[in-house]
């Protein structure tokens, strides 16, 4: 199996990445037209930004930010991913085309998430969570961050599956960056194969993070800008890749799909 590229299009004017570059309609789907031309499996399209520190959107706003792009996008024959916490906007983006749920809160922002996702029978993306925005660094504590993370993402499966998922739609996403310290994200990295132990496909999101933006800086120093990230997150697709994961969310989409190319062209060689 080879790993996805899921391209990021924010249509928000907040995000820690892109700084609303995208937030226009027009424009958001220029941009993803453009990843797809640059090699993009999936377009994850999201309008509330999760940076840490982030206000929520109100519902209304984040459906009349995302619904546009995600049915324009979708006629072009795009494979769209909706990134949302909120069921009734996901209920929405499935309809107007979205074929994946991406939710970062793993059903527990929205205790109806789970039910439209069993409804709408499509592949839900649960990411390790431990609170919204402006709090969650606050749980950013574990015992061993490894074993931690993979039983808390055991314990959604279970609850989801009580509430109808299937397990066959679950993709697990380890959550990097939410809730976690730098050493946190570099464990995690580092034990891929524990995440992919519990028996699910696995999405990875280390794409242009603070973790990645502070290596070689000094301590105390500034971290570089995410636009300067690009080059340690391709760096962490190819561990992605070599580990077999089902998929990589990213922002420079050409950079990991060259990325992958070149673990293809390792594996194909041995």
């Amino acid at each position: 199996m080879s790993t996805l590229v899921m391209g990021v299009v924010n249509v928000t004017p907040d995000s820690f990445s892109d700084g609303g570059r995208w937030f226009a309609p027009a424009d958001a789907v220029a941009h993803g037209m453009e990843l797809l031309g640059q090699g993009a499996d999936i377009l994850d399209v999201g309008g509330e930004s999760t940076r840490p520190g982030a206000e929520r959107i109100s519902e209304e706003e984040e459906l009349r930010r995302v619904i546009p792009v995600i049915r324009e996008l979708s006629r072009s024959g795009a494979r769209i991913s909706v990134d949302t916490m909120r069921a009734s906007v996901a209920a929405r983006a499935v309809e107007a085309g979205a074929s994946i749920v991406n939710d970062v809160s793993g059903g527990l922002a929205d205790t109806d998430m789970a039910r439209v996702v069993a409804a709408a029978q499509v592949p839900y993306v649960v990411m390790h969570w431990r609170g919204h925005s402006q709090t969650m660094q606050d749980h950013a504590s574990y015992d061993d961050v490894v074993a931690d993370v993979c039983r808390e993402l055991t314990e959604r499966m279970v609850d989801l599956c009580a509430q109808g998922v299937r397990r066959d739609q679950l993709i697990l996403d380890p959550g990097f960056g939410f809730a976690k310290l730098a050493g946190h994200n570099w464990s995690l990295l580092a034990h891929l194969d524990a995440v992919q132990s519990l028996g699910q496909p696995v999405l990875v999101g280390t794409s242009r993070k603070t973790f990645l933006g502070g290596l070689g800086v000094p301590a105390g120093g500034e971290a570089r800008p995410p636009a300067q990230r690009d080059a340690a997150t391709a760096a962490t697709t190819v561990i992605a890749g070599l580990a077999r994961v089902w998929g990589v969310r990213v922002h420079d989409v050409s950079s990991s799909v060259d990325a992958l190319r070149v673990v293809e062209a390792m594996g194909a060689a041995r």
